[in-house]
């Protein structure tokens, strides 16, 4: 059976380099090792907002090498994850140069790895009309499959601002994915701090994505978009277990439908440590609307695979999510059947 993993990260050096040197933040310092240590804002906390791109992060191959030990013939669909919001905290026309940086990084993988890796692009989203140019280069030049939409645009929280209806409209139109991820900067303060950033890590992201994603129903942005497509990123955050509560509560914004109905038009993905959370992610969404995800190397592949097997799904329920699902989305070319034979790691 084949697997792609659609929640995988790479980060190529060669936009930390980018950022050496800047006299205020975000901004990279290079190690005598070849890493670089980076940093959204003062006082960032490790691992969200401070990161190391370091062998785990940046090399490539070793990262494939190490999927294909756990599952023979393992692809990928690759994403920025937290780092997503670097490129809205720069200048508007810094953030363009380096979301050219990374996408054609990414376009190269794709070359070099062809029916392995897919990759998604990210754009300037402080400037809307370089949002645009840079995302129809992404998608019609380069041959991304689909674009990062960070939670926050630096710290600004409104991703359905009105400024931004012509970036959603172009996703729309060109009808590819846009990948919804926590950028760990609007909900740090408040929970960041506590118990050595427990709090944040383990509940503030799902916070955070649950916001984003919410936004984009009461402002109706999902209902004057019928064909947009979003994946909300960790099991759909807490919107799938409070869907009563948004119908209940949000009459408010007055739209049209109840909000779950939005909610289910979304996609998401397995990363959830939980196989009673990944079961119910797949009853809420339906099994069409699942993709598998292992957050890959903020997880680890090995029991991502395990726990979507804990969740108990039936071999063709299974088949849909862990490759079936990602292919029809994104449009994968290249995504042959996974080889007879299998080998996954214990």
């Amino acid at each position: 059976m084949r697997v792609i993993d659609s929640h995988f990260h790479w980060w190529p050096k060669s936009v930390f380099a980018a950022n050496v040197g800047r006299s205020g933040y975000p901004r990279a310092e290079k190690q005598a090792n070849g890493d670089y240590v980076y940093e959204f804002k003062a006082g960032a906390m490790r691992g969200a907002g401070r990161f190391t791109a370091n062998d785990e992060w940046s090399n490539l191959e070793g990262q494939l090498e190490h999927m294909d030990s756990v599952h023979r013939g393992m692809g990928v669909l690759c994403s920025t994850g937290p780092f997503g919001v670097h490129f809205s905290g720069l200048p508007a026309a810094e953030g363009r140069d380096q979301c050219m940086l990374w996408n054609e990084e990414m376009a190269g993988a794709q070359r070099k790895y062809p029916g392995t890796l897919w990759a998604t692009g990210v754009m300037p989203l402080q400037e809307t009309e370089m949002s645009l140019e840079v995302m129809d280069h992404a998608i019609n030049k380069l041959g991304l499959y689909g674009m990062n939409l960070p939670c926050s645009i630096g710290f600004d929280p409104r991703i359905d601002a009105d400024r931004l209806e012509p970036v959603y409209a172009l996703a729309e139109k060109l009808d590819v994915p846009l990948f919804l991820h926590p950028t760990d900067q609007i909900f740090d303060e408040m929970l960041g701090k506590e118990y050595n950033g427990a709090m944040y890590m383990s509940l503030g992201r799902v916070i955070e994505v649950s916001v984003a994603a919410y936004r984009l129903v009461l402002s109706g942005m999902m209902e004057r978009h019928p064909n947009l497509k979003i994946v909300m990123s960790h099991t759909g955050g807490a919107l799938p277990y409070q869907s009563g509560r948004m119908d209940k509560n949000s009459k408010a914004a007055e739209l049209p439908k109840d909000p779950s109905v939005y909610i289910r038009r979304m996609y998401t993905d397995t990363v959830s440590p939980h196989a009673l959370g990944v079961k119910f992610a797949v009853d809420y969404y339906g099994v069409d609307h699942v993709l598998y995800g292992s957050d890959y190397p903020c997880w680890n592949p090995t029991a991502a695979l395990r726990v979507f097997d804990e969740a108990g799904l039936s071999e063709a329920d299974a088949e849909q999510i862990l490759s079936g699902n990602v292919i029809r989305l994104f449009k994968l070319k290249g995504a042959t059947p996974a080889p007879e034979k299998e080998l996954v790691a214990v």
